[in-house]
């Protein structure tokens, strides 16, 4: 985990991490509270810790591309990871860790 702080892309990754667990946090946890027992505070508060770490990531991602030189295509896939449950877990394996000429080489 130490070493993951020592690159940008390290650290892109770990906050891709939490990034996803607040967004399935949201969906599968707050929101139920919100509209299944009329609770909405869980769901104020967990929502402002998600879009925090979606606007950081957004930032770190551009970072990122610009550091490593990522192609857009790959940087795409990226930022449309952030807004697919489970899509920043599958990034991490298909996308994060792959040189441009193999992105999602593993998912065709």
């Amino acid at each position: 985990m130490f070493s993951l702080l020592q690159t940008k892309l390290g650290r892109f990754r770990i906050l891709a991490f939490f990034e996803g667990i607040s967004f399935l946090t949201i969906l599968f946890v707050t929101m139920p509270l919100k509209y299944l027992y009329k609770n909405p505070e869980p769901n104020k508060i967990v929502g402002l810790v998600h879009g925090l770490l979606f606007l950081l990531y957004l930032v770190e991602l551009f970072q990122v591309k610009v550091e490593y030189q990522w192609k857009l295509k790959k940087t795409f896939y990226a930022a449309l990871a952030s807004v697919i449950p489970f899509g920043t877990f599958l990034a991490e394996k298909y996308l994060y860790l792959q040189p441009d000429d193999e992105e999602l080489g593993n998912l065709k």
